[in-house]
């Protein structure tokens, strides 16, 4: 006999813990599917632990400057193994913490894989369990939070062995620092990856297919990233297709061809970081005709498919591949099948990317708005002229906003520099309650802040920065 529940999540990611939860806290009798760990790939191989690797590596660095601070310290070094160690036991940390919400909200939690299967109302889902058997759900709506993986190439190559190919889970727990690395992808995975490995001391090279580095960046920042990496001495190859890579006695080989040449690179490692794939495969789908749009689950603002009861949230439903765009697909999407009155999706979606110097946006960029038929007014403001940033040692970087002239809406803001990943929030949230100009320039940064770049790119926009 089936279980019968008011929701059943297949995924319990960022978007589909967030999902139970918010059904449980509107009454829904909910339950999870998981067939790793809670938390799915952001808490456990993604955002959180990446981050924490991110930061040994931020602070290794810095030692390296102390004499810019003043200080001095000798026998700088690291235990490779211990700082793996810590990134994973974060990981473990916020699965247990993900665990603990499902017991306090009441949530019944599956160790096991799910396969939807036709059903009268919503498809029913039977699981797999982990500790053997099977179980069979209903429910009066299932909601599909299973995810996305790396995208793999092994027909050139580019498919993961452990050893000297990784993708972002092998590059999160190797036994050693390699003395040289292949980075295959420059958006923020790739990056983040190439930051990491080169703060401890590996040589690094880059390669982008398209004319430049971090692709979805406005184009300025983009020009000011590569800049800057290449100032931590950062290699990197952009215009340049992978057509194969092969295994040498001392590591790898890539071969590419850019302008018209060929090229070959060699090093110990490779990362491949060339976009993801949504984990669509074994769940039923095609038996039941959910519809899919490049290989993603199609889905409308509400995040309905076209099969009665059934809804896609997060990676699995497409682009952006965000946890906080998950996140607020899940609540958004709870609170449809819940009745509440709702237009849809309509939020910006900021995006980050965790190196050296930090890159964050929010919104259009320039060219973006131009090619939408938008005259627009641009403001810029350089962290060499903040006096918190000076302060800090931190003045690479700039702010840059994008207004609509004829109406002052803001329209975009994007960020190189230190800890800009805290500040465009703001610029979110400006976006977000459709703030314009005015609104912008009436409200009091506060002093001495990072910040106060944020109002003063507003300011330059209008012709009335005040600090250049």
């Amino acid at each position: 006999m089936a279980d019968a529940f008011d929701l059943v999540v297949i995924g319990a990611g960022p978007g589909g813990y967030v999902a139970a939860i918010r059904a449980s806290q509107l009454g829904l009798a909910t339950a999870i599917v998981e067939r790793e760990n809670l938390g799915g790939i952001c808490l456990n191989w993604g955002c959180i632990p990446t981050k924490a690797l991110l930061k040994t590596g931020e602070v290794y660095e810095q030692l390296g400057h102390l004499e810019d601070y003043g200080l001095s310290a000798k026998d700088r070094a690291y235990d490779f193994g211990k700082l793996v160690a810590r990134s994973r036991a974060i990981a473990k940390q916020l699965s247990g913490g993900v665990a603990f919400l499902m017991r306090k909200h009441k949530i019944t939690v599956l160790d096991g894989v799910a396969r939807l299967e036709k059903a009268d109302g919503a498809p029913k889902v039977v699981v797999k369990l982990k500790d053997g058997g099977e179980r069979t759900l209903t429910a009066k709506s299932v909601i599909l939070a299973s995810g996305a993986r790396a995208r793999t190439f092994p027909d050139i190559g580019l498919e993961p062995d452990g050893q000297r190919v990784w993708t972002y889970r092998e590059a999160m727990v190797p036994s050693d620092c390699p003395k040289s690395l292949l980075v295959v992808g420059s958006g923020a995975i790739g990056i983040e990856f190439a930051s990491f490995y080169r703060a401890l001391g590996a040589e690094v090279t880059v390669i982008e297919a398209l004319p430049r580095i971090l692709p979805v960046e406005d184009e300025e920042v983009s020009a000011a990233a590569q800049k800057a990496f290449e100032k931590r001495k950062i290699a990197f190859r952009v215009g340049a297709k992978v057509t194969r890579l092969t295994k040498t006695g001392a590591g790898v080989a890539l071969e590419l061809e850019a302008g018209g040449k060929t090229e070959r690179l060699e090093a110990e490692r490779a990362i491949v970081a060339v976009g993801i794939a949504a984990n669509v495969e074994n769940l039923g789908l095609e038996a039941l005709g959910v519809k899919l749009d490049r290989g993603h689950v199609a889905a409308d603002a509400h995040g309905a498919t076209n099969v009665p009861g059934l809804y896609a949230i997060g990676d699995v439903a497409g682009a952006p591949w965000l946890a906080h765009k998950a996140m607020h697909e899940g609540v958004h999407c709870v609170e449809h099948i819940a009745g509440f009155p709702s237009s849809g999706l309509t939020a910006p979606i900021p995006g980050c990317t965790y190196s050296t110097p930090q890159i964050a946006s929010v919104g259009l960029t320039e060219a973006q708005a131009k090619a939408g038929g938008r005259e627009v007014k641009v403001g810029r403001f350089p962290f060499r002229a903040n006096g918190k940033a000076i302060a800090s040692g931190e003045t690479d970087g700039f702010v840059k906003t994008v207004f609509d002239a004829a109406t002052g809406a803001l329209l975009g803001a994007h960020l190189i520099g230190g800890e800009v990943t805290e500040m465009v929030q703001g610029f979110a949230l400006a976006i977000t309650m459709e703030a314009t100009e005015e609104d912008l320039i009436a409200t009091v940064f506060p002093h001495p802040t990072m910040s106060e770049a944020m109002h003063e790119a507003s300011l330059d926009a209008y012709g009335r920065a005040l600090h250049i």
